[in-house]
């Protein structure tokens, strides 16, 4: 049989390109830089990887759109801002990752992540100056698999950008500086879950390649518009592949990693996977479900509906009973993830729209919220219970304010791209015959305003905690809180350039 190469647009994969050298020429750092000089190069060199790709990405959007690679990649517009916002909430993560807190040398990562806590490698780890900046070429692989999530038509594909973004999340998670014993375990977790999930996925891409004779989008639309008389494995494969995605957002009932995971995880990674995993999770989720098997609508759009009402009830609810900071955020981003499935099942283009808005305002509130969580300390390590941020608005007016706003934020109050986003979503939810969802949407953001305040009345009219004490942020991490907090605001004042952007790019190309 004769092979035939594939004919690629080079020029409209610079992007990927360019994160992918990016993370190479980190790991060539790694293993030639002294360790004196491997952050102050590790991290402008991440930076600048990012906003080089970021500019490659408006450079495509304007000339090099289309399929290419046989049909396995899509250059479309939601594959594009996808693309750019990525980029964008990777920059200000990284930058988060980079706190060296006050100007000490430590830094929010263990210089051995393969020793036990405590140990003697690790002492001796410790006085040789060991770095760990092999964080920052970790992030720009992830960043790659992610960028490429959203813009696979081939589910072979999709599969291969999964394990690139999963497997250094994985790695990064179990790399915290304190509370290891936590990190490792979160670590393990996440890795042996999404070990499950990745098995669902590519059992369901059998079921479904059983059905249609492809993993082409186009081919498998096509097949379930005509039939092909294998239909017993069609809603199978479905569901199979949908567990797979819907582990990435954290969605009931695949939700029991995310608590754990963003719990042990160093708190800027945990910031830059909450946001960004999302992102890219969600692109897949689009391209899945409004191109490929939109046509079976009927056999799916009902226990999607379930799996977004679960989530909205279960992440509120649970939100409830925390007194960690961190598993606060965790159960609201199970909500979140909810409230964004709702506008996704409204499948048309209003769904795709607002859906696209929601995760740019969550990925902006959500990389600042766990940025200020690392300022604030106790002992030595992050105070993250609730209580330890007893009065903080006395000793730390600008941090307090800062996170009551992200709050307000998560919360959906008006003047804030919360706000907007279920705006957003929920209308497209109305429109498309989901109002019962909405309903319960409504309710649920309900019940988490009620654990935000409960956090903005702590810090506001609560005992000073003596022991917690708020770091000075260096220069960066200030940018990435402010940044955050501007785009907050400003997509819930004048929201009107991003929705008439994602309007703009809500059309797949088929």
């Amino acid at each position: 049989m004769e092979f035939t190469a594939p004919d690629i647009d080079w020029a409209a994969l610079l992007p990927l390109i360019i994160v992918f050298v990016g993370g190479l020429l980190g790991v060539a750092v790694e293993g030639f830089a002294g360790r004196a000089h491997r952050h102050m190069v590790q991290v402008p060199l991440t930076v600048a990887t990012l906003v080089l790709a970021l500019a490659a990405v408006v450079l495509v959007a304007r000339d090099s759109q289309g399929i290419t690679a046989a049909g396995a990649v899509a250059n479309d517009g939601p594959a594009l801002l996808l693309q750019g916002l990525i980029l964008s909430l990777a920059v200000i993560g990284v930058l988060v990752m980079s706190e060296r807190f006050g100007g000490q040398s430590a830094d929010a990562f263990t210089q051995a992540g393969v020793s036990v806590p405590g140990s003697a490698e690790e002492s001796l780890a410790t006085r040789l100056g060991a770095t760990t900046t092999e964080v920052y070429p970790l992030t720009l692989f992830s960043v790659g698999g992610m960028m490429l999530f959203g813009m696979a038509n081939d589910l072979i594909l999709m599969f291969i950008a999964l394990e690139i973004l999963s497997l250094p999340l994985y790695i990064l998670t179990g790399l915290a500086r304190r509370r290891r014993l936590l990190s490792q375990e979160a670590s393990l977790k996440y890795f042996l879950l999404g070990a499950f999930s990745s098995a669902f996925f590519l059992f369901g891409a059998t079921l479904i390649y059983g059905f249609a004779g492809s993993m082409r989008f186009d081919v498998i639309a096509e097949a379930v518009r005509t039939g092909v008389g294998m239909d017993g494995l069609l809603v199978p494969g479905i569901l199979l592949v949908g567990v797979g995605l819907l582990f990435k957002i954290g969605a009931v009932p695949f939700h029991a990693w995310t608590p754990d995971v963003y719990q042990g995880a160093p708190t800027p990674v945990t910031g830059f996977m909450a946001a960004c995993t999302k992102v890219a999770a969600f692109g897949a989720i689009l391209r899945v479900f409004y191109v490929a098997v939109e046509p079976a609508r009927l056999e799916w759009q009902p226990i999607l509906a379930v799996v977004a009402a679960l989530s909205m009830i279960v992440g509120a609810v649970m939100s409830v009973r925390q007194s960690d900071i961190k598993r606060i955020l965790a159960y609201s981003s199970i909500a979140h993830a909810g409230f964004i499935l709702v506008g996704l099942l409204a499948l048309e283009s209003a769904g795709i729209s607002g859906t696209l808005f929601y995760l740019a305002a969550y990925g902006f509130m959500t990389i600042p919220a766990f940025a200020l969580v690392t300022l604030v300390r106790s002992s030595g390590s992050e105070a993250t219970h609730v209580s330890q941020w007893s009065g903080l608005a006395r000793r730390a007016p600008w941090v307090a304010a800062g996170f009551s706003f992200l709050m307000l934020a998560f919360a959906g109050i008006p003047l804030t791209s919360g706000f907007t986003g279920k705006f957003a979503v929920f209308s497209a939810a109305v429109a498309g015959g989901g109002a019962w969802l909405v309903v319960i949407g409504v309710l649920a953001s309900a019940v988490t305003a009620y654990v935000y305040f409960r956090v903005i009345v702590t810090m506001y009219f609560g005992e000073s905690h003596g022991d917690t004490v708020v770091i000075t942020p260096s220069a960066m991490t200030t940018f990435a809180i402010v940044t955050g907090v501007v785009v907050t605001l400003g997509l819930g004042v004048m929201p009107s350039p991003l929705l008439e952007l994602t309007q703009q790019a809500s059309q797949f190309l088929r």
